[in-house]
């Protein structure tokens, strides 16, 4: 692609994107269905996924974003089933699929099939959080979703690299295959873990905004090109420092946090826009050397396929969530709200993505055959022909159907009241710590405030902080070089005030007393006061 095409295809995606936003049908489907019409229009350049350009540099940002969105203590109230899904479903589908796709399509063989099971099994990571927040679905429900994804990419493709060198005669056996399952797990994981701490100590002496979200952007890709170096998971390393920078963002100074949420919803919406489109834009290149087949033979494996892959995520939810409730009454008690229909729609939300499409195009096109001559790869056109058949499927079926079918099953969704009553809540119980703070901080001489200031210093807690006003005039009034000296004083008091409600809800959330989006909201209130406080300060300056 030329820089025409790539610009070409970044506008198209991201107006269709937001064309989305005003209409009924999900941004997904919309970007993935005109996708697939461009490719029948004359002069369309074709958009040919390089899994060199998709995985190292879209799957980073992307999972990135989605991490540092997450609720930390959703997700690990939900650590059971993420691990089920993000581990045990992919392992399980894998091989399911695989061996399914080995009975039922007779023109491939059990080493390619199993190939294409590794590059089907991880349901994708962009889907899902586009799905949780669209629809509003149960906390839970959302924390398991997405809790999923951000994992599940990183067990499924370090399983088709072992079941491709299996596939080209290079793979150590399965036990090799299981050690360098490991292996790449827990380096990642290393990985993640070394850097958090070093990052989360830059971001919080970084004042600077424009440093900040310059090494906020950095951080997923070089994250993620260090572990892969070291030959374990990028996805892990990038997910476990996202999880952490999310959970202590509250830290970091609060202009640039302001900034940096922005600057993330901005990178996130045009790469989730350019991802959908380029899958629709995939059909020219999947119908390469598919002449053999015919037009009949292919749809019945499509449909095979599909429906393997249905199948086998509703039946591993099903058992994994209910078997293990019927052998433990604690497994009961600890999660009484589950059901058979908060489970249902955690299996019908399973759409496959970009991942597996970039996967499956870096299956080699020809393998060392057993002379030493380069034999081509079995049935590789058919591999991506199932694989893109299944993305499109899962996406427009799953995709349309989830919404009719949530509500369908009257899924208790958040309580916009009960939010409402935290909120309120948590705002009294973070403004009678500031109160406390304030007194102590007006106990000290070296806080002395002229009273008009001090009168309006103890209305901040109470209320959205207003611009600093000038002093008044006249015989008697105070030096310029006093009110300067006292209006530092009081927006250093405010930002001491503001600093205190925000640790105040932050160990609320920490305590569980209050979700991660309510946090979100009322911090970010607190952030646009301290703002507007630095804004009369600039202006005054």
């Amino acid at each position: 692609m030329d820089t025409l095409e790539v610009i070409a295809l970044i506008m198209g995606s991201v107006a269709i994107g937001a064309a989305a936003r005003r209409g009924p049908v999900p941004a997904p489907l919309l970007l993935v269905l005109a996708g697939l019409a461009a490719t029948a229009l004359p002069g369309v350049p074709h958009y040919a996924l390089d899994p060199q350009v998709v995985i190292p540099l879209l799957l980073p940002p992307l999972l990135y974003g989605a991490a540092t969105d997450i609720s930390y203590p959703d997700l690990v109230a939900a650590i059971r089933p993420v691990l089920w899904l993000a581990v045990g479903y992919v392992l399980f589908a894998s091989l399911a699929v695989g061996y399914g796709v080995y009975l039922l399509v007779p023109d491939i063989p059990l080493t390619s099939a199993l190939v294409l099971g590794a590059i089907l099994a991880p349901p994708d990571a962009v889907a899902a959080t586009a799905v949780a927040r669209r629809l509003r679905l149960p906390s839970r429900i959302t924390a398991v979703l997405e809790g999923e994804s951000l994992a599940n990419d990183a067990t499924a493709i370090t399983l088709f690299k072992v079941m491709l060198a299996i596939a080209v005669g290079e793979g150590a056996g399965w036990m090799g295959g299981i050690a360098e399952f490991l292996t790449s797990a827990v380096g990642g994981t290393a990985v993640g873990l070394v850097l958090m701490l070093p990052i989360h100590w830059m971001r919080r002496r970084i004042r600077e905004p424009l440093l900040h979200n310059a090494l906020s952007l950095l951080v997923p890709f070089g994250a993620f090109a260090l572990a892969e170096h070291l030959h374990t998971s990028g996805v892990l390393a990038v997910v476990v420092i996202a999880l952490y920078l999310g959970h202590r963002c509250w830290e970091v100074d609060f202009a640039a946090r302001l900034q940096e949420a922005a600057v993330w919803r901005m990178v996130v919406f045009v790469l989730e826009s350019v991802v959908f489109a380029l899958i629709g834009l995939q059909l020219p290149h999947v119908i390469d050397g598919l002449e053999p087949y015919g037009p009949g033979r292919l749809a019945l494996y499509a449909v095979l396929v599909f429906l393997l892959v249905v199948g086998g995520r509703l039946l591993w939810v099903f058992a994994s969530t209910f078997l293990p409730r019927l052998l433990s009454a604690r497994i009961r008690n600890r999660d009484p709200d589950t059901t058979w229909r908060t489970v249902l729609t955690v299996g019908w939300s399973g759409m496959r993505g970009v991942v597996s499409l970039a996967v499956a195009f870096s299956v080699p096109v020809t393998v060392a055959g057993p002379s030493g001559e380069e034999d081509a790869f079995p049935a590789r056109s058919l591999i991506l022909f199932l694989t893109f058949t299944t993305v499109i499927s899962t996406l427009l079926v799953q995709g349309l159907t989830l919404t009719p079918l949530v509500r369908r099953l009257k899924l208790p969704g958040p309580d916009p009241d009960q939010h409402a009553r935290e909120a309120l809540e948590a705002q009294e119980v973070a403004s009678r710590a500031a109160v406390a703070r304030l007194e102590e901080l007006l106990a000290d001489t070296a806080n002395i405030l002229p009273a008009d200031l001090e009168e309006r210093l103890r209305s901040v807690p109470g209320r959205r902080l207003r611009a600093v006003g000038g002093a008044p005039a006249g015989p008697g009034a105070p030096s310029p070089s006093e009110v300067e000296q006292a209006q530092d004083a009081y927006r250093r008091l405010v930002g001491e005030l503001l600093a205190e409600e925000r640790r105040t809800l932050v160990d609320l959330r920490d305590r569980g007393l209050l979700d991660t989006e309510t946090l979100r909201l009322l911090v970010r209130r607190l952030d646009l006061e301290e703002a507007i406080l630095h804004t009369a300060r600039a202006a005054e300056g």
